[in-house]
């Protein structure tokens, strides 16, 4: 199974918005990558707090 990015929607205020394009400009890159860039750290963070339980793998498991 190959792994494939995802793409989603969201909405911020017009200031975090700002903020975020005026960061990302700084570093050069689009603000979309930044953005991408700060879940990820954001995911990563609250599983090291515990904050995200482990998902399940198991097939079968899924609509229980």
């Amino acid at each position: 199974m190959s792994l494939v990015s995802k793409r989603f929607t969201i909405t911020v205020p017009d200031s975090v918005y700002e903020d975020l394009e005026h960061w990302s400009d700084q570093q050069g890159r689009p603000a979309a990558n930044l953005a991408a860039f700060l879940v990820e750290v954001g995911i990563l963070a609250a599983k090291e707090r515990g904050e995200i339980q482990a998902k399940n793998t198991n097939a079968t498991s899924k609509g229980k």
